[in-house]
């Protein structure tokens, strides 16, 4: 392949014109959708080579949840943190180097994911582009960070349950899926309201319908929490629902402030949506 061919790849430029309505072919949106792929691999690639040479200081970061709990527990329970396998220090090392260059580099591929969406987007609604960068990575870095603070709290918890005069022999492996579990869906959790927020400039969901549901949102919230965090103590569920609920609020009225720039008002005929009889 060429180098032209090879900058074509990742450039993704569409081969025809874009409407003014943003409309878009659906054979430029697959080559876009191809090209921000690309780019999103290559820098988490790069980013997972780096982790390589931080190996020993990651791998002390992820233990130290254990030790700390460990530490919290005292003599009550024995328990030990091992390794089993031949290839299995490998493929922890490629695993919790991959973990920590999809997080580092969470804001570009969120940009990605936002810049994929701006086409179908009005042209005055893609200077969100830049708000959304802006908030969208640093907010899932911070969801991440408040999973791995009420983390040894829960693996108290849990290696708590372990009976007197049994060791709790606890295979790495299995640990790093937890941990990778439980930062994750901090994450990803923390980036709803945002994309609530996403829905609203779109059109699909107005401030006063997610005020109407906000009760249901309530509720949601907290099942969702109680769902998704892998440990089991009330205290993990509640560090991620306060949150959630907090930027849920924020989120609607974010998305009020938006309606009432674009004349969503009570009294403009833009408050129903395009199938919906109005009163008139």
């Amino acid at each position: 392949m060429s180098i032209s061919g090879i900058v074509s790849l990742f450039s993704g430029r569409p081969h025809h014109p874009v409407g003014d309505d943003g409309r878009m072919a659906l054979t430029d949106h697959l080559r876009e959708l191809r090209a921000r792929l690309l780019r999103s691999a290559v820098v988490l690639l790069a980013v997972f080579v780096v982790a390589l040479f931080f190996y020993d200081q990651l791998l002390e970061l992820i233990r130290r949840p254990y030790d700390d709990a460990r530490r919290a527990l005292g003599e009550e329970v024995e328990a030990e943190i091992v390794i089993n396998g031949v290839t299995a220090p490998l493929m922890l090392q490629l695993k919790l180097c991959g973990v920590a260059a999809l997080v580092a580099s969470s804001p570009y591929w969120l940009l990605q994911i936002w810049g994929f969406i701006v086409p179908g987007l009005h042209p005055s609604e893609k200077r969100w582009t830049r708000v959304f960068a802006a908030v969208a990575g640093p907010l899932f870095i911070a969801g991440v960070a408040l999973g791995y603070w009420v983390l040894p709290k829960g693996v108290e918890v849990l290696i708590g349950f372990t009976p007197a005069d049994v060791t709790n022999l606890q295979e790495f492996g299995e640990f790093f899926s937890f941990i990778t579990r439980m930062l994750l869906v901090f994450g990803i959790a923390l980036e709803i309201p945002l994309f609530v927020i996403m829905l609203n400039l779109a059109g699909v969901v107005s401030g006063k319908t997610i005020g109407r549901y906000r009760p249901w949102m309530v509720l949601g919230t907290f099942v969702f929490a109680a769902v998704a965090t892998p440990s089991t103590d009330p205290f993990s569920m509640l560090m991620l629902a306060i949150p959630m609920l907090l930027l849920f609020f924020l989120a609607e009225l974010v998305a009020r402030l938006v309606d009432r720039s674009r004349g969503r008002g009570e009294g403009s005929t833009d408050q129903w949506s395009d199938d919906e009889l109005s009163p008139i």
